[in-house]
């Protein structure tokens, strides 16, 4: 009599933990002890098939080479081998447009492990689309998405402009003088809206926001313009409610200095700031040179400027000093009012030690100011040797020569 219970035991304790082939043996052991009625039986208790049972019992008498669970050539054979033009076709298939045939099937279709298996079902291959996703990882294809890694065209003296600001900003540090990174951040809807990242909030019970982006009218969006402080590693945030000018980048700077910069710097003569080739503080920007010109000539600080060059505004260390921070520290929590956004970005800290001062401007700034070229003539400004347009120097003008 077979004594079922005893070869479950013997199967879960030992047999079901072996390789392929010690299962098969086990089986084979359990079956010639088990005696009439013992392959059916162990076959139920194991879940070994009876063929391979079967198996089992023939290699009980036929050792195989060390190392080996099978017999040699045993198994299925790979798809790669029954099919040797399999993997050319496959990545000629997916290969991106790019790099492949434009008359290939998948241009302008998803290519989902489904799609895929039709396609090289159609070159004559008999594939599943569980083999194409173990087909593809095995040949290093993998889902990606775009990066951003492209800055456009170089110029030819961009890490001599960035060796330039570089020189500047650590004269400057040197002779105490403060120095600046000023940039604009992405503007913000205002209110109950989806904000990027995650937080930690009861299991099950995510922040219900709003499903559709269309700006609230009366919340409208803010304007962060900030202002680091490259040797305190310290920042300034006027969150603005109007437009990103010229305007309100300059009176950023100068709410900063009346806020931070001149209690930290009560001897300074001189300010530089290092900024990004476009947007309101462009180096192009005539209203921007015009309101630094006012700023000079009320503070009577003498303002270095150095704008990188274009496409490298990343470089700009505001980007990765004090935004990058402010992102992190509202991530996952809507930005339901403006006294929210302020709170968020002036609570903004790190353990290098960076401290963040924020403050809301109601201020209207208008656009599309226009500036003279009597204008641009007052200005007390004068060109580096080198590359003028980037780096330049504004001078307080005496009080009679002052443009109105």
């Amino acid at each position: 009599m077979i004594d079922i219970k005893a070869i479950r035991e013997r199967w879960h304790a030992v047999g079901a933990k072996l390789d392929e082939r010690g299962r098969r043996l086990f089986a084979a052991g359990e079956v010639r002890a088990a005696g009439r009625g013992g392959k059916v039986a162990i076959s139920a208790i194991t879940g070994l098939a009876l063929s391979t049972i079967g198996h089992g019992l023939r290699d009980l008498d036929l050792p195989l080479p060390k190392g080996r669970v099978r017999a040699k050539g045993g198994g299925r054979q790979r798809l790669s081998v029954k099919a040797p033009t399999l993997i050319a076709d496959l990545e000629r298939v997916v290969a991106p447009a790019t790099l492949g045939c434009p008359m290939r099937p998948l241009l302008w279709v998803s290519k989902s492990h489904d799609k895929l298996a039709v396609e090289m079902r159609k070159l004559g291959h008999q594939i599943s689309a569980t083999s194409v996703k173990r087909l593809l990882t095995a040949i290093g294809f993998s889902r990606q998405s775009n990066r951003k890694a492209d800055e456009g065209s170089k110029h030819p003296d961009r890490n001599a402009q960035f060796e330039h600001i570089n020189a500047k900003v650590v004269a400057a540090q040197a002779a105490g003088q403060p120095v600046i990174s000023v940039d604009t951040k992405k503007k913000e809807l205002v209110g109950n809206y989806k904000n990027g990242g995650t937080d930690y909030r009861p299991k099950g019970d995510p922040r219900r926001v709003k499903v559709h982006d269309f700006e609230d009218k009366e919340l409208g969006k803010v304007v962060p313009y900030g202002v680091y402080d490259v040797s305190a590693n310290a920042g300034w945030v006027s969150v603005g409610i109007t437009s990103d000018t010229a305007q309100f980048a300059v009176a950023s700077i100068r709410l900063w200095l009346d806020r931070m910069g001149h209690e930290r710097y009560p001897k300074a003569t001189e300010l530089t700031i290092t900024a990004d080739g476009g947007g309101s503080n462009g180096s192009r920007v005539r209203l921007w040179k015009v309101e630094l010109q006012k700023l000079a000539d009320e503070t009577r600080l003498t303002l270095n400027v150095h704008h990188y060059p274009p496409g490298t505004s990343k470089w700009n260390r505001i980007e990765h000093r004090l935004f990058c921070h402010i992102t992190q520290n509202w991530r996952g929590k809507p930005l339901t009012d403006r006294a929210a956004i302020v709170e968020l970005i002036g609570a903004t800290t790190t353990k290098t030690g960076l401290k963040v001062e924020c403050a809301l401007d109601e201020r209207t700034y208008e656009k599309g100011i226009k500036v003279s070229d009597a204008e641009m003539a007052a200005l007390d400004i004068r060109g580096d040797a080198f590359h003028p347009e980037w780096n330049y120097t504004i001078r307080p003008r005496p009080a009679l020569n002052r443009s109105s």
